[in-house]
């Protein structure tokens, strides 16, 4: 237990008993988080599946295309303060049912549209609002249930962005194929809905949702520390999300099949995983913020691999290596952001930091489809991820852990 912790719940007689913290019931909360990310972020993660179908029926550029995803990034990198903030004070259930219902709302008005700049606000709006609403709330209620297991709870919650990945991308790409992206994306609104309904009917407010947090918001935001952590948000943005969207074509155009390109992005998924889960246990002995920056080293050493080659072998070690430095990275950040200014107001400064990664978001892909659309080449977008993410984790490198306290 931190001292940040040990601080917001020693006198206070309003509090519930010490025994439903790291309890069933809360590790029943970290079961939902899992699920609601599961669904929220594999469909969202699947864009890449439909990035080339989409395309060639509206005759669009790369950099056209892609804006489709950048926009839902940036939609839910904005929203998720607001998201955070509506959970803080309201409760997390009706913001996740909400959140379902728009995100069933936007991919169905998606496979409607007849112009691609539709779909810039149909699905971006939909999908977005739709993760906004199931990652930052869900993850404030995980860090609100726990104190002594909560960077592993974090870690498994976390871990179903990743187990959707895996799952779902290459279930796009078999039901596009089969299907069409039209019928494929009815079809993820509506099961996705079912499920994130289902978890705001188990979801509860975290038994420290009154308690303040030792820090302000505002003071928090103005610290050295949130200002690193926030330019490496963007920088590492930048470079992130170029994979998830033009992955799959890369790999396609250089001879896999539509189903083998797109379980690329499933590889990143299941990377991830091990990085999630096996980092977030670790961090309960480890200074996080070492780990924090070890994770986005391996994110920058990635996009190394990638610019080695294209055959499909070299595409598989990437996205491994990629996944397991991204998953480390998500998983630990919630811990940090806790270890830092506490979990009173958890979901709000989670929200304000994912604001950067929604600007690095919007400008990263469609900036890389403009390189590749003017050299008719990948390997400068590459590079330009590559230098991206090098910059995320050189501006951590003043950042330190805190001594433990035994």
């Amino acid at each position: 237990m931190s001292v940040s912790d040990s601080a917001e719940i020693v006198g206070r007689e309003d509090l519930p008993p010490l025994e439903l913290f790291d309890s069933p019931r809360a590790w029943r909360m970290t079961a939902a988080a899992f699920v609601a990310m599961f669904a929220s972020y594999g469909i969202a993660y699947s864009f890449g599946a439909f990035f080339k179908p989409m395309a060639q029926e509206f005759g669009a550029a790369r950099s056209q295309t892609s804006v489709v995803f950048s926009l839902t990034v940036f939609v839910w990198s904005m929203l998720g303060s607001l998201a955070g903030h509506l959970a803080d004070r309201f409760g997390p259930r009706i913001v996740v049912t909400v959140g379902a219902i728009t995100m069933a709302a936007g991919l169905v008005l998606t496979a409607f549209i007849d112009r691609l700049w539709v779909g810039y606000l149909t699905y971006s709006l939909g999908v977005g609002i739709g993760v906004a609403t199931a990652y930052v709330p869900m993850v404030a209620v995980v860090g609100g249930w726990f104190l002594r297991r909560r960077n592993s709870a974090l870690g498994i919650a976390v871990a179903g962005i990743g187990c959707g990945t895996v799952t779902v991308a290459p279930l796009a790409a078999a039901l596009i194929q089969h299907f069409g992206w039209r019928n494929t994306d009815i079809a993820f609104g509506i099961g996705g809905a079912i499920i994130l309904l289902g978890c705001a009917v188990f979801v509860e407010r975290p038994p420290v949702h009154v308690v303040p947090s030792q820090i302000r918001v505002s003071e928090a935001i103005r610290t050295p520390a949130f200002g690193l952590l926030y330019l490496n948000s963007f920088l590492s943005s930048l470079a992130l999300f170029v994979p998830f969207v033009y992955l799959p074509a890369f790999a396609h155009d250089h001879g896999a099949s539509e189903v083998a390109a797109a379980a690329l992005v499933g590889v990143i998924g299941g990377a991830s995983v091990a990085g999630r889960l096996g980092l977030g246990a670790l961090a309960d002995r480890a200074g996080v913020i070492f780990l924090l920056k070890s994770c986005y080293l391996v994110l920058a050493l990635s996009f190394a691999i990638w610019l080695a080659g294209s055959s499909y072998t070299i595409l598989v070690v990437f996205a491994l290596v990629l996944g397991a430095g991204y998953g480390g990275f998500v998983a630990l950040s919630p811990a940090v952001l806790a270890e830092l200014f506490g979990v009173g107001r958890l979901g709000t400064v989670m929200g304000i930091l994912y604001t950067s990664g929604g600007v690095g978001s919007l400008l990263g892909p469609p900036l890389a489809g403009m390189i590749i659309d003017w050299t008719g080449s990948y390997r400068w977008a590459i590079v330009y991820s590559l230098l991206g993410a090098f910059a995320s984790y050189a501006v951590l490198i003043p950042l330190k852990d805190k001594p433990r306290e035994e």
